[in-house]
């Protein structure tokens, strides 16, 4: 499933346009490019910039590889992936077992040679060894606990280990100790164990990591995550096991959490930006006959209130959005539509799917569909939604069922080809966007979308020419210099992409100054880091958008990393947190909550920890666990 970004629309109601992941993938890039520790959250989902659209895409692949080394993948390819990362998953796994169980290996011989040469220890008898015959007797006692671990006899490895622990109160002993209880099981022993390792040695990998196995088996998410931090910052982040450890639990927790808000999170409009954006990935077309200002409707009437909402999406904000989406609600409630029943429910749809109410939405465009067989827009849309919902081969026959209506209809190429984008196949979405531009030569979208499909192919001379030619043809439009620019930042061409972002901007605020599109602003901000890591102007730019759209998350998910690379991890924490609060599908809303836990934990692992508060400082300032 392909969950959207605030900009985009419900799944794949656009097409993605950016040749590297952008936004989100950007971000997390420049945390690693510039010394932060990063780890990457298996199927972290990532943005992808689409003509006046911005969407999330599930990749497991990490943020450091060169953005043109990751490819779509075809399904052959994306079930040998699939199939690799369980290996590798059931396999990290076994390892992760297998270091929690193993004890500390025996040291040097003691004096004592055998088990048998020992007195009965406990707790009388061993105030009368001295300080030297403890120390041999533990040592001695530790290591016949070894070999009855090694021969799976753990009730008498605990017996051992016990007295050891008697003779000498050794963070070790009670980290094999909690090797035993960890085989048996008994995953409280194992965290009052460890625990009792810990405080006699606060930086004690092994037992930190035996407790934050038994956490993670008691379902102790939080606690299992911190103790796998601490482990990876005191060991300089540079075991791979704790390291996956994180991100297993960082999704699990997040995916845990995510299902819980959702059930009784309010559905709601994302941002103007993201309803504005996905509105424009359709051609603009009059409205139907009877429904024009011209003609006089009361509002008590279905017709009435069908009009009225088309007039209020003319405002292009979030207010007027709100409007829309009760109108056509109540539009079908009223009734008596006449011949613009299938209309209002593919209006209607629309606005449930970019609320997140799939199931509802898909079934407002069945049932436009089934009224009216000939109206293209709602199998594109229904098409959309079943790509978002991980269902290609349905959205493949509603393209066809679409063309077989109206194969003139440039709509119908010009989504289709997302449909190829996402699965890898370049060359069939780039003769999709032309054939849409054939039957229509005015939408800009179309243009924008073949010179990155021509950029994603390798062919970067034309893409180039491309976007010079729109430049030319479209010279007023902002969103050709905003991903024009975003290309330009791909090559590392700082100076030319801020060009082209400035001017975008420019023309936003000339062109559309009450929905301005604030995408420009962002990508202006992380370009500025990437070329002059000038904070306080990508803070400024992001605080200006986030003044014209307070619910775009990417400008919320943009802040929040600007402020972690600073060193500000309290203040990320909160605009993390309301990522999660703007979040609109179960994958952004997964993203979020990662993110956010991540910075949480880092922000207790200082408290916790106050000598790898330093530590982590000295590896680079602000920190993620995310890459």
């Amino acid at each position: 499933m392909a969950p959207l970004t605030p900009t985009g629309p419900t799944g794949a109601l656009s097409v993605p346009i950016s040749a590297d992941p952008s936004m989100w993938d950007r971000i997390s890039t420049w945390v690693s490019e510039h010394k932060a520790v990063v780890y990457t959250i298996a199927g972290v989902t990532v943005v992808a910039t689409t003509a006046g659209v911005v969407y999330y895409v599930r990749s497991s692949s990490s943020s450091q590889e060169p953005k043109d080394s990751q490819p779509k993948l075809s399904k052959k390819e994306r079930r040998k992936r699939k199939q690799a990362e369980k290996d590798a998953e059931a396999q990290q796994a076994s390892s992760s077992a297998k270091e929690a169980q193993a004890p500390a290996p025996a040291a040097k011989a003691a004096a004592v040679e055998s088990a048998d040469d020992l007195p009965e220890i406990d707790e009388a008898t061993v105030q009368t060894l001295t300080e030297q015959q403890r120390k041999e007797y533990a040592q001695k006692l530790k290591e016949a606990g070894n070999k009855a671990y090694g021969a799976k006899d753990f009730e008498k490895a605990i017996g051992l280990y016990s007295k050891a622990i008697l003779c000498k109160p050794d963070p070790v002993y009670y980290s094999n100790r909690a090797a035993c209880y960890n085989a048996l099981s008994q995953w409280d022993k194992v965290v009052d164990d460890t625990t009792a390792a810990i405080s006699l040695d606060p930086e004690y990998i092994k037992a930190l990591n035996r407790r934050a196995n038994a956490y993670d088996h008691l379902g102790k998410y939080s606690e299992a995550l911190l103790d796998f931090t601490a482990s990876c910052i005191i060991d300089g982040f540079r075991n791979e096991q704790s390291a996956q450890a994180v991100e297993r639990l960082l999704k699990k927790f997040a995916e845990s959490k995510a299902k819980e808000i959702l059930e009784s999170k309010p559905s709601k409009l994302p941002s103007s930006t993201f309803v504005g954006n996905y509105l424009q990935s359709f051609r603009t077309k009059p409205r139907p006959v009877g429904l024009e200002d011209s003609v006089e409707l009361s509002e008590e009437s279905g017709k009435g209130q069908l009009q009225k909402g088309l007039k209020a999406l003319e405002s292009k904000t979030g207010p007027g959005y709100e409007e829309s989406a009760e109108a056509f609600d109540r539009a079908l409630e009223l009734g008596v539509l006449g011949e613009h029943e299938a209309y209002a429910y593919n209006l209607r749809g629309t606005f449930r799917c970019l609320k997140g109410k799939h199931e509802e939405a898909l079934a407002d465009l069945s049932k436009s569909i089934e009224l009216d067989p000939a109206m293209t827009q709602s199998y594109i849309k229904r098409a959309s939604m079943n790509l978002e919902l991980g269902n290609p081969e349905l959205a493949e026959e509603d393209f066809a069922a679409a063309l077989d209506k109206n194969a003139e209809d440039p709509d119908i190429y010009y989504h289709r080809a997302q449909l190829h984008f996402i699965k890898g196949e370049f060359a069939e979405a780039q003769k999709d966007y032309q054939k849409s531009i054939d039957l229509d030569r005015d939408f800009i979208f179309s243009h924008i979308q073949l010179g990155v499909t021509q950029y994603k192919m390798g062919s970067i001379a034309s893409s180039m020419a491309t976007f010079r030619r729109c430049i030319k043809n479209f010279e007023k439009t902002p969103d050709v210099y905003n991903y024009y620019g975003e290309l330009l930042l791909d090559q590392g061409k700082y100076h030319e992409a801020i060009e082209k972002f400035d001017t975008a901007i420019e023309l936003e605020r000339e062109t559309k100054p009450t929905c301005m599109n604030v995408l420009p602003l962002i990508n202006k901000a992380l370009a500025l880091f990437q070329w002059k890591q000038d904070f306080s102007e990508a803070e400024k730019l992001c605080e200006k958008a986030l003044i014209i759209d307070p619910e775009c998350d990417i400008a919320v998910a943009t802040m929040a990393q600007l402020l972690l690379q600073q060193g500000k991890v309290t203040e990320a924490l909160k605009y993390f947190e309301r990522a999660a609060e703007l979040a609109r599908t179960e994958g952004e809303l997964v993203n979020a909550l990662s993110y956010a836990e991540a910075t949480r934990t880092q922000i207790q692992v200082q408290e916790k920890y106050p000598k790898l508060a330093s530590k982590l400082q000295g590896m680079g300032g602000g920190q993620s666990m995310m890459r």
